[in-house]
């Protein structure tokens, strides 16, 4: 199981999206017979013009939170919640993953920390792919395309989202590892040194040698809503969960702020990543 993505065990097959294409043409249409175009219908549900593409062209499962402004905004009575209430996949998501992707699209504050491979939201899509091709039981071709086509829509977050703070946290060693061969590190490390220039990023590297670390319990990520809850989503070999539990949150809150001071600095992880790919 890689960072969300469905695999070939039961329940796990990405189902068709052709409820998603449907639910998302009859959002287009009620908005062009108001008359309004992407970007006034966004001002109106406070969602970015690019989020209301995503949901008209199928693309995304729409937030509650849209759904409810819609069907204000277009002076509608319950029609898009019944609607939308059918919407029960996500076509490349893994069942335990989407009601986080969710949360993700609305979060102020976003925390990554990974020890098994740099996170989907940091992948480039060679990379992503080795992941997918190794993965076992092994997936179809139209499992790969179902999968990258989500991770790519999750990782438009960073540049759909500038208000949202995102934090990673990468172990050294995932640089190091060569996953998919030279080129495609090199090509890794090229993407996470571009994103890491985004204002809203922030990415920490946690050097290979390290007498104390707090992260030592596994990968973890945070994130924090509008309405300041916080959350957590912690992930598996073959399952995910979503914490909600306010003690365990804090917990895990506590752990990521100590590996954020272990961590190297900002301006010190830009320049271990330069320097590893510098000698690839």
């Amino acid at each position: 199981m890689v960072d969300g993505m469905v695999g070939t065990g039961t329940g796990g097959e990405p189902e068709s999206s052709d409820s998603l294409r449907t639910f998302g043409a009859v959002v287009q249409g009620l908005r062009e017979h108001a008359g309004l175009s992407r970007e006034e219908f966004g001002e109106l549900v406070r969602f970015s013009k690019h989020t209301v593409a995503s949901v008209e062209l199928g693309r995304r499962m729409p937030d509650p939170t849209f759904v409810a402004r819609a069907e204000e905004a277009l002076g509608l009575a319950g029609v898009l919640q019944k609607a939308a209430g059918r919407l029960e996949r996500q076509p490349g998501l893994a069942a335990w993953f989407r009601r986080w992707a969710q949360l993700e699209q609305l979060a102020i504050t976003l925390y990554t920390y990974e020890c098994r491979m740099v996170p989907g939201l940091l992948q480039t899509e060679a990379y992503a792919r080795q992941l997918f091709v190794d993965e076992l039981p092994p997936l179809g071709d139209e499992q790969i395309e179902a999968q990258w086509t989500a991770r790519a829509e999750r990782q438009r977050l960073l540049r759909e989202r500038p208000n949202t703070a995102f934090s990673f946290i990468l172990e050294e060693h995932l640089f190091l590892r060569l996953t998919g061969g030279t080129r495609v590190t090199r090509d890794l490390i090229d993407h996470v040194l571009g994103i890491a220039q985004l204002r809203n990023v922030e990415v920490q590297v946690m050097p290979l040698r390290r007498e104390s670390h707090a992260g030592l319990h596994g990968p973890m990520q945070l994130l924090e809503t509008p309405e300041n809850h916080w959350f957590s989503y912690l992930e598996g070999q073959q399952n995910g969960q979503l914490v909600s539990d306010r003690k365990v949150v804090s917990v895990l809150q506590r752990r990521y702020a100590r590996m954020r001071a272990q961590a190297l600095s900002f301006s010190d992880s830009v320049s271990l990543l330069q320097r590893l790919r510098g000698d690839l």
